[in-house]
C-alpha cells in the first residue's frame, strides 16, 4: 500500500521552529517529486514547497521563502520541511504529497498534479 506519513507538528510560539517529516512507502520514492501543502481553518489548501526527484530542485511559496527549507533523504524515503521564524499565519494542517510527474515551476503547487497524499499534521503557532 502507498503511504505518506506526515509528522512533527505541534504547538510553538511565534518566532520558533519546527521540523516536519514525511515518511513514504509503497512506491518508488526516488522517482517522485514530493510537495508540502497546508490548509488553514476556513481557507483552501495551498502549496508550501516542493522538492524534485531528480536534481533536488526546490520550490517555495512566496509566503515562506527564506523561512522554510525542504530537503529529502532518499535512503530513508523521507522528506523534511524545516520551518523557522514561524508566524501565527503559518497555523494550518500540513500535508505531504507525491507525484511522478515533473511538475516544475508552474505546476508544483497544483494539487491536481499529485497522486499520493498523507494524512496531515497540525501546526499551531501562538502569538
Amino acid at each position: 500500500d502507498v503511504q505518506l506519513q506526515a509528522s512533527g507538528g505541534g504547538l510553538v510560539q511565534a518566532g520558533g521552529s519546527l521540523r516536519l517529516s514525511c515518511a513514504a512507502s509503497g512506491f518508488s520514492f526516488d522517482d517522485h517529486h514530493i510537495g508540502w501543502f497546508r490548509q488553514a481553518p476556513g481557507k483552501e489548501r495551498e502549496g508550501v514547497s516542493c522538492i524534485s526527484s531528480d536534481d533536488g530542485t526546490t520550490y517555495y511559496a512566496d509566503s515562506v521563502k527564506g523561512r522554510f527549507t525542504i530537503s529529502r533523504d532518499n535512503a530513508k524515503n523521507t522528506v523534511y520541511l524545516q520551518m523557522n521564524s514561524l508566524k501565527p499565519a503559518d497555523t494550518a494542517v500540513y500535508y505531504c504529497a507525491g507525484t511522478p510527474r515533473v511538475v516544475g515551476t508552474y505546476y508544483w503547487a497544483s494539487e491536481r498534479e499529485y497522486d499520493y497524499w498523507g494524512q496531515g499534521t497540525l501546526v499551531t503557532v501562538s502569538s
